[in-house]
């Protein structure tokens, strides 16, 4: 009988574990798979690392083993991650009259941290500088504010955000807002609502428009959407949000809104939280949800009677804890949604939105940071999506809004 080398050994198991095992075969990457990843510039809309960066005073050049974190430089690296648009959120709470100082703040971090690293990561403002930092092999480091309370209903703030960096914002984060309503609160009776957007607030877009700012719907209330789609004058972007026809929560997209996305020229980047991409896992947060929030105001409690205050990480411990108590799903979770995008709105436009760093944890099977990104690509590949199209939904989709956006503000600058 003929003797088997080591390498059609290894082979044969691994065959035999591809037909035995369900799944097994999607995890691997295959060379044509880090073809593609790596032949693409990797955009991801949206990432909390800034509180990280704030709060615990982390390092984006971090090598601990045991981090738990979603991104550091050495994770981009091995995911092929290109640029990173860094999430500015308020705690709208915990920040009650100084939201625009608590803003600079965190774009302070971002700055302080491409300093650190000025070989591996550079702060970028334009589609340009996305390119020239892939070209240069660094990290793109790009600001979108995640919640309209942060320019104070102030016209000049916004402008000034926009001259220090800031590339989008979200109309609106879970709080509604002086001049947008928020899903997050929309059925509450005690929140006082607009009915969308108020007219101030559809100056806000324009204005937006005008600066080249990303308009971002994530958050937003269902009629604040199509007040947005009705006004603005460039593509507008979800930055971190998946397909309500698949799981049914508010933050995700209905397929009317997706078909505006696409008439609009827009992107719709999937979030990869799990109770916005798998259904069970949605109803399981939901049913612990009352505890989870008590345990989380508890500790709140316990920490002012002890004369501390409680910050973004302190939350993010708890919730972790009550996230692992609910099973993850699996990858193919994720690429349902983008999947159903795809087909609702077009393969032009779709992306990738991860919520990494602010999600307690709660990602689908075999994402643990972003050095697992080319096993989307993989997971895409094995459903006989082009490598063309996949390297749209990477990032080229988010560019090309990007340009348009760019193209916009300059036509009516020149008005």
């Amino acid at each position: 009988m003929k003797t088997l080398t080591m390498n059609q050994r290894i082979l044969a198991v691994a065959l035999l574990l591809a037909l035995a095992v369900p799944g097994y075969a999607q995890s691997a990457v295959s060379e044509r798979a880090r073809e593609i990843q790596n032949s693409a510039l990797i955009v991801d809309t949206h990432a909390d690392t800034p509180q990280r960066f704030l709060d615990e005073n982390y390092d984006i050049g971090s090598t601990d083993p045991k981090d738990h974190g979603h991104i550091s430089l050495d994770k981009a690296k091995a995911g092929n991650l290109g640029a990173e648009f860094f999430s500015i959120w308020v705690d709208p709470e915990t920040n009650q009259g100084h939201f625009a100082h608590h803003t600079l703040d965190l774009i302070d971090s971002v700055y302080e941290q491409a300093a650190r690293h000025p070989d591996r990561m550079m702060m970028a403002f334009s589609v340009a500088d996305m390119e020239r930092a892939h070209r240069e092999h660094k990290l793109a480091a790009l600001l979108g504010i995640e919640g309209g309370h942060s320019i104070e209903n102030d016209v000049r703030l916004l402008r000034d955000f926009y001259r220090l960096g800031v590339r989008y914002m979200t109309l609106s984060w879970s709080n509604t807002n002086e001049w947008a309503d928020s899903s997050g609160d929309i059925n509450n009776p005690k929140i006082e609502h607009h009915n969308g957007l108020t007219e101030g607030g559809k100056q806000i877009v324009l204005e937006m428009n005008r600066l080249g700012m990303l308009v971002d719907i994530s958050h937003v209330a269902d009629k604040t959407f199509y007040d947005t789609i009705a006004v603005t004058k460039a593509p507008v972007i979800a930055s971190h949000s998946s397909a309500r026809a698949l799981t049914n929560h508010p933050r995700n997209m209905t397929d009317d809104m997706l078909h505006a996305v696409a008439k609009n020229g827009g992107v719709v980047q999937v979030n990869f939280y799990n109770a916005f991409i798998d259904e069970n896992y949605r109803k399981a947060a939901e049913a612990q949800a009352k505890d989870r929030d008590a345990a989380v105001k508890a500790y709140g409690e316990q920490l002012k009677a002890a004369g501390k205050t409680g910050t973004y990480l302190d939350t993010d411990r708890i919730e972790r804890e009550w996230a692992a108590k609910i099973p993850r799903p699996p990858l193919s979770s994720l690429i349902d949604h983008i999947e159903h995008v795809a087909k609702v709105a077009g393969v032009d436009h779709v992306g990738l939105g991860s919520d990494f760093d602010g999600v307690s944890g709660a990602t689908p099977q075999g994402i643990d940071s972003a050095a697992d990104l080319p096993k989307i690509t993989q997971a895409l590949l094995d459903r006989r999506y082009s490598a063309d199209d996949i390297r749209k939904i990477l990032g080229g989709n988010l560019l090309r809004v990007f340009r348009e956006a760019e193209r916009v503000s300059r036509e009516l600058q020149a008005k």
